[in-house]
């Protein structure tokens, strides 16, 4: 059975227009605030994280302060 939402084996969708609604249904969450990336960020080491910038891209923390 083919659902509105089922891409595969269905006339005028593809990956792309899979990707799309992904993208669109993120950005309506956002928009809504029912998407909060913020919190995601806070069990980082930022220490950790900032060697890692300087080691593999170069960037120091000046830089990115």
């Amino acid at each position: 059975m083919v659902t509105a939402t089922q891409s595969a084996y269905s006339q005028f969708h593809s990956t792309e227009t899979a990707a799309l609604k992904t993208y669109n249904d993120l950005l309506l969450a956002a928009d809504n605030g029912l998407l909060d990336l913020r919190a995601a960020f806070d069990t980082v080491n930022h220490d950790l994280l900032m060697l890692r910038f300087e080691r593999q891209y170069g960037l120091r923390c000046v830089v990115l302060w």
